[in-house]
C-alpha cells in the first residue's frame, strides 16, 4: 500500500492472530506546526530559519518564484535549462567546483524545476553553513553563462528528456496530459520541453532570462539544521544584503485565466513498447492558495489513495479491469488539474476500463462519501505531513513548496487545519463543482502498433497554443570565470558538530526472535520491521518470484481479516504498511504515527503469523504481477537489470528472475509452504526505529509475538547462492523504437560480510558514487552523453554485484560501454591519490549520518545488515570504518575485485543504431531480439 508516506525502503506488513478485528475510529492525527523564523532583506530576499539542534548537518536551500510556465514564447524547456546552467559555473567558481565543494565534505546537493519554481540545494555536516551561503550569493550574483556551461548542459537536458520521455513505454503521458489540461495558462507546456526547442535555443536566451527573472527580489533562502542564530543572520546579511536586486524587473504574475471547459472531447495518443493500455480523464481544479484545494486534496485521498482507496477496490481489486489505477493532483498557484490514471489489466478493453472510471467519478458527484472514508482520507494526508516533519530537511521542503505556491511559508500549517474541517457536505460539493461531465477531457494512450494506418498525431489540443511572453535581450556584461589567482576562496569551515550515532539496543525473546531497536528522533512517528530469511535465492527452480508473490500476497488476507479489511485499517490509522522480498530474504514492515503504534503492530503481526494467501486474492495478484512485469519488459533500464542478473549469476540461486512462465507456476499451495518454511520466530529479526525507547519496542515486541513459537528445525539458506563465476559477455538486447539505450557494465564482488568490503566501498565511490565519481565526470560532465552515470554494489549474504549504469541516445551506446571497461581498468591498476580518497570517505560518511536520521531510514540499514548476516551494531560503527581506510586499501580491494576483462556488458536499445560501430570493436557481441529474450533459460540466450 503506497499511502505517500515517508518511509525510506519497501518493507510489508501484518496482523495478529487470533484477536478481534473490529476497531474504533482511529483518532485524527496531530501534527506539530512547523516552527521558524522569517525576515526580508532590503533587497527583498526573504530569509526563513528552521533551527533543530538535534542533527549535525544543515540544509541551505534557494527557491526562485520562477518555473517553467515562465518559459519565453518557443522556448519550452527554458527554466528547466537554466537550473542546470545555474547550477555550475560562477565568478569564483569553476564548472562543477559546487559539486566537489558538497560531496568532498559529506553533503549532498540538487536542483529541480517545476510549473511554479526553481530550487538548489545543498546538505552538509553544519560547519559547512557559510561555505554553502557564500556558494549560493555567488549564483545569485556572479554566475557564469558561456558557451561550456550552455552547450555542455543543454546535451545534457536532452539526454534526460530521453530518459524521461521518449525511454520509458509511458514517458510521453506527460506531454500528452499538460498540452490537454490547459488550453491558456502556461503550464500547458511541459516543463521538460522538447529536443525541437532546446535545440532552438541560444546562449543569448539563457543570459536574457537570467537578467529577466533571476535575484534575491525572486528569492526565498531556506536554511534548517543545527546552528546559532545570531551566526546565521550575520552571515546572511555579509553574503546576500549587497546582491542587486533584478535591473529590469518583469512581472512574475501570470494574467492568464483558464475559461470553463463545457463540452467534454478526447484524444488518443500512440508511443512506441506500451505494453498495456492506459486511460485518464483530466479535469481543471483551482490555484494553490484557493480554499477547495483542502477537500479536493480529501476527495483525491478517497478516490486513488492506498489499497482501499475507491479506484483501486473497483477497477483493480473487485473487477480486475486494471493494473493499477491512481491519479495525478496537479497542485499549481495558478490552477491545476486532478487526473484518475488507469492502466489496464491485459484482457480488459479501454471501453470497460472508462466505463468503470466514469462511473466512479459519477459516485463521488451524486452520493455522499461515508464518514469511514473521509476520516481515513485525513488521516493519509496528516499522516504524511508528519513524516515530512520528520526531518531538518523534510521540514525545509515543505516550507518552501509552501513559499513558491502562495507566498505564505504559513500556509502548509493553514491547509491542514483546514482539511481537519473537511466535511463530507464539502467533499461532495467540490466533486459535483470540479468533476462534471462536460469539464473532463479522456485520454487514451496505445502501443504504436494500434494506430490506424496513415494516422497522424492527433492529441494535441484544439485550441490554439497562445503566444507567450519574451523577455528583453540582456544588457549586462556576461562574466567570465576569474583568472585562477584573483579568484575569492570558498570560506574554511567552522568547528564540526559532533556526530551522534543512534544508541542500539538488542535482546532476544525466548521464542528466539530478536528484537533491535534504536530511538531515530522525537517526531512521533515509528517503524516496526520484521525480517525473516528465504527470499530469492531459496526459490525453487523453474519458480523463480515465490519468496516475493507470498510478501505481496501476505497483506491480502489472513485468516481473520479480508485484503480490504487490511487495507481500510492500516489506512485509517495514517500508517503505511509494505511486503517485499530480496534475494536474501524476506521484509515485512508498517510505519504509522507513534499514537497508532499498537494497533498498527497488531496488523502487522497477524500478516506475519496469520497470512492466508486467499485462493481469489492469489489469482489476482498474480496475474497483476505479470502485467506489471510486461510493462518492466519494455523499460530498457529494467529489463537491463534483469538481463545482467542473468549474465551474472546463470543457474544459481542468486540468478533467479521472476517471468511470467515462473509466476504461472506457483499455487497458493507453494505460498503457504513458503510462510510456513520460513517465516518463524527463530530465526526473525524485529526492528523498531523512530520516536519511542527501547522500553516501549520491547513492550511491543513481547505483546505481539510473545506468544509465537516455532515448530520443527530451522531451514538452512544455500550455502553458495552465488554460484560459480561466469565468463564474461557482451549482449544487446534489441529492442526497436525505444527511445534511448541502457547500458551496464557488472562484475562480481565478495559478500558484505568480508572485511574488506568497507575498502571497496571508497573504491566504488570514486568510480561511480555521486557527481564527483569517475563515471559521471567522464560521461557527463565531460561528454554529455548521459543524464547520469553511475556504479554501484550490491550487498547481499553471499557474492554481490558491482554495476556500472547510465542511459544514453542510442547512438552513444558503444562510446559510454568503452569508458566503462576503460575506467574500471583504471580504477584496478591505477594508484590512488590520498586527497580523492579521503574525499570519498567523507562523501560515504555523509550519506551514513542522513540516513540514520528518519525511521524509515535507520530501519532499511538495519534490516538490510541483518539480512546480509553483519551484526546490526554496524549501522553506527561502519562510518568509523569507513574513515580508516587507505589509499592502498582501497587499491587493493578494487585490484582484486574489479577486473574489467571479467565485465559482462548488457545494452538495451535500438541494435540498429549502433550495432555496426559496437561490433566493429567488439564482435563477440550477441544480439538477441527482444522477442527472444528467454529469462527462463538456464543460460541465457542458450537456445537450447
Amino acid at each position: 500500500m503506497n499511502i505517500r508516506f515517508a518511509a525510506a525502503f519497501l518493507l510489508a506488513g501484518v496482523a495478529l492472530p487470533g484477536i478481534v478485528h473490529a476497531q474504533e475510529a482511529p483518532a485524527q492525527i496531530v501534527v506539530p506546526p512547523l516552527k521558524f523564523t522569517e525576515r526580508t532583506l532590503p533587497n527583498g530576499l526573504k530569509v526563513i530559519a528552521i533551527r533543530d539542534t538535534t542533527t549535525p548537518n544543515v540544509t541551505v536551500q534557494v527557491w526562485y518564484d520562477v518555473g517553467s510556465k515562465h518559459d519565453p514564447d518557443g522556448r519550452s524547456g527554458f527554466a528547466h535549462l537554466f537550473e542546470h546552467i545555474l547550477s555550475r559555473k560562477t565568478r569564483n567558481m569553476p564548472y562543477n567546483m559546487i559539486n566537489r565543494l558538497t560531496e568532498n565534505v559529506g553533503g549532498v546537493r540538487n536542483a529541480s524545476t517545476w510549473f511554479d519554481r526553481t530550487n538548489y540545494y545543498e546538505t552538509v555536516p553544519a560547519q559547512y553553513l557559510e561555505t554553502m551561503l557564500w556558494t549560493h550569493a555567488e549564483r545569485m550574483a556572479r554566475p557564469v553563462i558561456d558557451k561550456e556551461v550552455f552547450e555542455t548542459e543543454r546535451n545534457v537536458v536532452k539526454e534526460e528528456y530521453r530518459q524521461r520521455i521518449l525511454a520509458p513505454a509511458y514517458g510521453r503521458l506527460r506531454l500528452v496530459m499538460d498540452e490537454n489540461s490547459y488550453d491558456t495558462l502556461n503550464n500547458r507546456r511541459s516543463g521538460i520541453g522538447s529536443l525541437e526547442q532546446l535545440d532552438a535555443a541560444t546562449l543569448e536566451d539563457a543570459r536574457a532570462f537570467h537578467e529577466a527573472y533571476y535575484g534575491p527580489d525572486t528569492a526565498t533562502l531556506i536554511v534548517a539544521g543545527n546552528f546559532d542564530p545570531a551566526k546565521l543572520d550575520a552571515l546572511v546579511n555579509r553574503y546576500f544584503e549587497s546582491v542587486p536586486r533584478r535591473k529590469s524587473a518583469i512581472p512574475l504574475a501570470i494574467t492568464a485565466v483558464e475559461k470553463p471547459r463545457t463540452s467534454p472531447r478526447a484524444v488518443t495518443a500512440y508511443a512506441p513498447n506500451v505494453p498495456l493500455p492506459l486511460i485518464a480523464s483530466t479535469w481543471r481544479i483551482p490555484g494553490s492558495s484557493h480554499p477547495d484545494i483542502a477537500p479536493l486534496l480529501v476527495l483525491d485521498g478517497i478516490l486513488s489513495t492506498g489499497d482501499s482507496s475507491r479506484l483501486k477496490q473497483a477497477l483493480v481489486f473487485d473487477k480486475p479491469i486494471a493494473t493499477s489505477a491512481g491519479s495525478q493532483f496537479s497542485d499549481i498557484e495558478d490552477g491545476g488539474y486532478l487526473a484518475p490514471v488507469v492502466t489496464l489489466a491485459s484482457g480488459a478493453t479501454v471501453e470497460e476500463a472508462e466505463k468503470a472510471l466514469a462511473a466512479e467519478i459519477a459516485k463521488l458527484r451524486d452520493q455522499p462519501v461515508t464518514a469511514a472514508e473521509l476520516a481515513e482520507a485525513k488521516n493519509e494526508i496528516l499522516s504524511s505531513a508528519l513524516g515530512e516533519r520528520e526531518t531538518f530537511s523534510g521540514r525545509a521542503f515543505a516550507l518552501g513548496e509552501a513559499m513558491v505556491r502562495t507566498g505564505d511559508p504559513k500556509a502548509l500549517d493553514k491547509r491542514l487545519v483546514a482539511i481537519g474541517k473537511v466535511t463530507i457536505a464539502d467533499v461532495q460539493r467540490v466533486a459535483r463543482k470540479y468533476l462534471a461531465p462536460e469539464a473532463r477531457v479522456d485520454i487514451r494512450y496505445l502501443d504504436e502498433s494500434k494506430r490506424p494506418a496513415g494516422e497522424k498525431d492527433n492529441w494535441a489540443n484544439p485550441v490554439k497554443m497562445p503566444v507567450w511572453a519574451t523577455v528583453p535581450p540582456a544588457t549586462g556584461v556576461a562574466l567570465t570565470l576569474a583568472p585562477e589567482g584573483e579568484r575569492q576562496s570558498p570560506p574554511e569551515p567552522s568547528e564540526a558538530v559532533p556526530v551522534t550515532p543512534p544508541v542500539i539496543a538488542e535482546s532476544q525473546h525466548g521464542n528466539g526472535m530478536k528484537l533491535v531497536s534504536a530511538r531515530t528522533g522525537n517526531t512521533p512517528i515509528a517503524t516496526i520491521v520484521l525480517i525473516f530469511k528465504g527470499g530469492g535465492s531459496t526459490d525453487p527452480a523453474g519458480r523463480a518470484g515465490l519468496a516475493y508473490m507470498a510478501a505481496q500476497l501476505a497483506t491480502k488476507g489472513t485468516a481473520s481479516r479480508t485484503a480490504k479489511q487490511i487495507a481500510g485499517q492500516v489506512e485509517a490509522l495514517g500508517a503505511n504498511l509494505n511486503a517485499s522480498a530480496g534475494m536474501d530474504g524476506t521484509i515485512l514492515s508498517i510505519t504509522a504515527p507513534v499514537a497508532a503504534l499498537d494497533a498498527a503492530g497488531a496488523i502487522l503481526a497477524d500478516v506475519a503469523r496469520n497470512a492466508s494467501f486467499p485462493a481469489d486474492e492469489f489469482g489476482k495478484e498474480r496475474k497483476r504481477t505479470v502485467d506489471q512485469l510486461q510493462v518492466s519488459l519494455k523499460d530498457p533500464g529494467s529489463l537491463a537489470g534483469m538481463t545482467m542478473q542473468r549474465a551474472i549469476y546463470g543457474a544459481a540461486p542468486y540468478g533467479g528472475v521472476a517471468t511470467p512462465a515462473s509466476l504461472g507456476a506457483l499455487t497458493r499451495d507453494d505460498l503457504l509452504a513458503q510462510r510456513n518454511r520460513w517465516w518463524r520466530p527463530d530465526t526473525a529479526t524485529m526492528i523498531v526505529t523512530g520516536g519511542i525507547g527501547a522500553p516501549e519496542a520491547k513492550r511491543i515486541a513481547d505483546k505481539l509475538f510473545g506468544n509465537w513459537q516455532a515448530s520443527g528445525a530451522a531451514p538452512v539458506a544455500p550455502a553458495a547462492p552465488g554460484g560459480y563465476v561466469a565468463k564474461p559477455r557482451l549482449i544487446v538486447v534489441d529492442m526497436p523504437g525505444a527511445g534511448q539505450a541502457a547500458v551496464s557494465a557488472g562484475l562480481r564482488i565478495p559478500s558484505r560480510s568480508d572485511p574488506t568490503f568497507p575498502d571497496l566501498m571508497v573504491a566504488n565511490a570514486i568510480l561511480g558514487a555521486g557527481s564527483n565519481g569517475r563515471l559521471f565526470q567522464e560521461i557527463r560532465t565531460k561528454r554529455a552523453l548521459s543524464y547520469g552515470a553511475y556504479s554501484s554494489l550490491s550487498s547481499r549474504a553471499g557474492a554481490g554485484t558491482m554495476i556500472a549504469s547510465a542511459q544514453t541516445k542510442n547512438e552513444s551506446a558503444p562510446e559510454v560501454a568503452d569508458i566503462f571497461i576503460t575506467e574500471m581498468k583504471k580504477l584496478a591498476s591505477e594508484p590512488l591519490d590520498a586527497t580523492t580518497t579521503a574525499q570519498r570517505v567523507a562523501f560515504l560518511q555523509g550519506g551514513i549520518v542522513r540516513q540514520s536520521e528518519s525511521s524509515g531510514g535507520f530501519a532499511s540499514s538495519l534490516a538490510s545488515l541483518t539480512l546480509q548476516g553483519l551484526p546490526p551494531t554496524t549501522a553506527v560503527t561502519l562510518r568509523e570504518r569507513i574513515g580508516t581506510v587507505t589509499p592502498e586499501a582501497a587499491a587493493a580491494a578494487a585490484r582484486a575485485s574489479v577486473d574489467s576483462s571479467r565485465a559482462t556488458i548488457v545494452i538495451v536499445g535500438d541494435a540498429k543504431l549502433f550495432i555496426d560501430k559496437l561490433r566493429a570493436a567488439h564482435p563477440q557481441v550477441e544480439v538477441i531480439p527482444v522477442g527472444s529474450l528467454d529469462l527462463d533459460a538456464r543460460i541465457l540466450g542458450d537456445p537450447s
